[in-house]
């Protein structure tokens, strides 16, 4: 790695090693000492994946659920399961060769491959039971990258809940992880010759690739798809806050596994994610708690859930590089940002974003991306900057990351859903959206009298 690079955790400092022992003929010939299995390495992240798959399936899932009307709460499940399933086959078929192949990379060369990986790894070409990433099973590091890959459409599902149909769903889906999520994630953690990657952008765990990627997508879709009949004047509550308790839970649960499995092994760079993880998370859930309490006069259970949510979010990028100080800091900014972007900023800019997609994973990545400039120097107890970077410069590369990252997936967002909608209405119909989506598209009812 050359020098400019601030120092990373497991995952970023030997990704070229890595690649380098895969099975790849294109890499066979190059000259580097050959990893080797880690069983401790290889436990944690096992388990890692399965928390992030269980981030999705039952944690999403049931958080958006409650947060939606009764008459609606299937289709919200069924959106997130379908999506699990689509894109397993997506990433086996072209998602983890596109994402992760180092096919025409050069360092500090822009060309397509800075952009997108190759296809020399479609349908997991190459991939054996011996192959090792760093020191875990290659097979382990394609579920783990998986899961990142499923949760992220399935979180923008909360932006347009309760009036898109079925049958548009599944058809953004494959756009936009083809064309957004794809591409961001190869950007940032593909390695050497990566757009974000050369410009030293700090990404532990997905603040660009997941918490932007998504919360930006869910704004747009808001928009294009338009409101819910009904809003803002009727009020729509969520149906079952014990339901959103419970995904809520799952979700942060889950998160360590996000986070600390980012690291690709049972080391300090883990166990200090899973330390920032629970900081920034508990520090956001009682900053929202608080600003609602002195706002409305009283603190509700939504809120804290919600504000804990955004701690998550605005952490995932720092939690490779910041230490405790930082995550309060990090975890107080998100609690607050997030409550105003969702309560205040929504309903003056008049955009019907139903579970706060936007308000919750955009503000929160944002804010998460931009502070992780700042905490990651030693000063605040972080891991340190490159030789010679400063705070300021720092913040600079991860505020141009993220502004490539939000013309990016907007541009993506928009013209997936124009070119939807030129074939099929992208929402049901008033009759439908009134019956509730659960009979209008599925013909199934949450619950019987």
């Amino acid at each position: 790695m050359p020098a400019v690079h601030a120092p990373r955790p497991a995952l970023y400092r030997l990704l070229p090693l890595a690649l380098m022992a895969l099975p790849l003929p294109a890499l066979a010939t190059a000259a580097a000492p050959a990893p080797t299995l880690d069983s401790g390495d290889t436990a944690w992240m096992l388990t890692s994946s399965l928390l992030v798959l269980l981030m999705t399936l039952p944690g999403l899932a049931l958080f958006y659920g409650g947060l939606v009307r009764s008459k609606n709460v299937l289709s919200v499940l069924m959106q997130c399961f379908a999506i699990v399933s689509l894109v397993t086959v997506l990433w086996v078929a072209y998602g983890y060769s596109l994402a992760f192949s180092t096919q025409g990379m050069v360092e500090g060369q822009i060309n397509l491959n800075s952009f997108f990986g190759g296809l020399d790894r479609a349908f997991l070409s190459g991939l054996t039971r011996d192959g090792l990433f760093l020191t875990v099973p290659e097979s382990v590091f394609v579920m783990f990258q998986l899961t990142f890959a499923a949760i992220t459409p399935a979180l923008i599902v909360g932006a347009f809940a309760e009036r898109m149909r079925f049958g548009p769903m599944i058809a953004f889906t494959v756009l936009w992880l083809t064309f957004a999520y794809l591409p961001i994630a190869h950007m940032t953690w593909a390695g050497v010759g990566g757009l974000f990657w050369d410009w030293g952008v700090l990404d532990f765990a997905g603040g660009t690739v997941v918490h932007i990627n998504a919360g930006i997508a869910g704004l747009v879709a808001a928009l294009m798809v338009g409101r819910r009949k009904g809003w803002p004047t009727t009020m729509m509550p969520p149906h079952n806050l014990t339901l959103t308790l419970i995904g809520a839970s799952l979700l942060w649960v889950g998160w360590f596994g996000f986070n600390a499995g980012s690291a690709v092994a049972a080391n300090g760079s883990a166990g200090m994610a899973m330390l920032v993880t629970q900081v920034a998370t508990a520090t956001a859930a009682l900053a929202w708690m608080l600003v609602e309490w002195k706002l409305h006069g009283k603190p509700s259970l939504l809120g804290v859930v919600s504000g804990a949510i955004a701690g998550l979010v605005a952490i995932t990028p720092a939690s490779g590089s910041c230490g405790p100080l930082g995550a309060l800091a990090i975890g107080a900014a998100a609690g607050v940002l997030c409550f105003l972007a969702s309560s205040r900023l929504k309903r003056k800019l008049g955009y019907d974003d139903a579970l706060d997609v936007f308000g919750v994973h955009g503000v929160g990545g944002i804010v998460g991306a931009l502070l992780t400039g700042v905490f990651a120097a030693t000063q605040f107890g972080g891991v340190g900057l490159a030789e010679g970077v400063s705070i300021g410069a720092q913040v600079g590369k991860q505020a141009l990351a993220v502004l490539v990252t939000v013309a990016w997936t907007g541009a993506v967002t928009a013209a997936s859903l124009f070119l939807i909608s030129r074939f099929t209405s992208l929402r049901v119909d008033a009759e439908g959206e009134t019956d509730g989506l659960d009979l209008a598209l599925h013909d199934e009812r949450g619950y019987t009298l």
